[in-house]
């Protein structure tokens, strides 16, 4: 009689653990559906779609919300009036008031301000002020169209800058809910860039027809030394740098191979030393000036050896030699 009794409290005592389990998980889900969470900040979750284009209609960046991607189809210059078409879409209820920013000055296009709603039947509340750089607006779950008119600030630095287009915050602040970004570039930098991307589609191509091992370790190298030369603020240098990429005929017989080789090795260096030239400050310059000189002689001999060869070659080669030597003014 003792044991029945002690199986039966057993079973009672599991009921109710069973009980509390379940009132538990229904708690949980009734507070999960009446509150939503709040997503983390990234395109795509408050801003949902973007385009950004100039005052000539010209499409300059485009997000992609289908495959999560930014195409920029041209340039964005500094001083550029821009025409920022978007989507919001509001995925929680909140009780104070959501914020638009943007980092773009007042455009010279539109005289009426910043922003323009074009889904009238949201109610921006009455904190709404499409006037202002900084607006405040009711928080309320939904999605609306808008247009925000300004001018890409213009910048003495010759570097990509980070641009904050359209920023969406709570109105306590904080971190962004969402924010639309661009990369304002120069238009020497622009041109690089192009320039750059051609260089890399035929690099593509050099390796895909066989060309010589060694100069293909030439050419990525002069490629990663004009990224940091550009990077750095010296368009002009690293445009020319990528220029003296043009050859008429890359080598790909098992000769030149060979002759290639001691040539990827020391341009390579050269490359470094081209982007230590510009970086390092003038004091520390000569030491890197004679190591370059001592270069300039050993493709002097290899300039010789390949004009016996291939002519191109050793052109593209005696182009290479008398930049450095402009370089280090010899």
């Amino acid at each position: 009689m003792y044991h029945t009794t002690k199986k039966l409290g057993g079973f009672k005592l599991k009921n109710k653990i069973l009980t509390l389990s379940l009132l538990l998980l229904l708690t949980t889900v009734m507070i999960i559906s009446v509150s939503p969470p709040v997503k983390a900040v990234g395109v795509g979750q408050w801003l949902t779609t973007y385009k950004i284009e100039d005052s000539t209609g010209q499409l300059l960046v485009q997000y992609d919300p289908t495959t999560n991607t930014t195409n920029t189809l041209a340039p964005v210059l500094p001083g550029t009036d821009v025409k920022v078409t978007f989507t919001v879409n509001v995925i929680a209820p909140g009780a104070d008031l959501l914020n638009l920013r943007t980092s773009l000055q007042k455009s010279t296009s539109y005289s009426a301000g910043y922003w323009e709603l074009l889904t009238t039947s949201y109610d921006m509340g009455t904190t709404y002020n499409p006037a202002a750089q900084s607006t405040t607006f009711k928080w309320t779950v939904g999605t609306f169209d808008m247009v925000l008119y300004g001018k890409i600030p213009a910048s003495a630095s010759k570097v990509a800058q980070t641009v904050n287009v359209v920023g969406l915050y709570s109105g306590s602040g904080g971190a962004a809910l969402d924010q639309i970004t661009v990369q304002a570039t120069s238009a020497g930098l622009a041109n690089f860039n192009v320039l750059y991307s051609q260089q890399e589609e035929k690099l593509n191509s050099l390796i895909s027809s066989g060309v010589s091992q060694g100069y293909v370790e030439i050419y990525t190298n002069v490629l990663n030394a004009s990224r940091t030369i550009a990077n750095a603020g010296d368009v002009n240098d690293a445009i020319a740098l990528l220029n003296g990429l043009n050859v008429a005929n890359p080598p790909v017989s098992s000769t030149t191979e060979a002759l290639f080789l001691p040539v990827a090795g020391i341009l390579a260096a050269v490359a470094v030393i081209f982007v230590v030239l510009f970086l390092r400050v003038r004091g520390k310059i000569s030491y890197y000036q004679l190591v370059v000189e001592d270069q300039i002689k050993d493709l002097e001999g290899l300039t010789l050896r390949a004009s016996k060869i291939d002519r191109t070659m050793s052109s593209s080669l005696e182009s290479v030699k008398d930049r450095l030597k402009r370089l280090v003014g010899m």
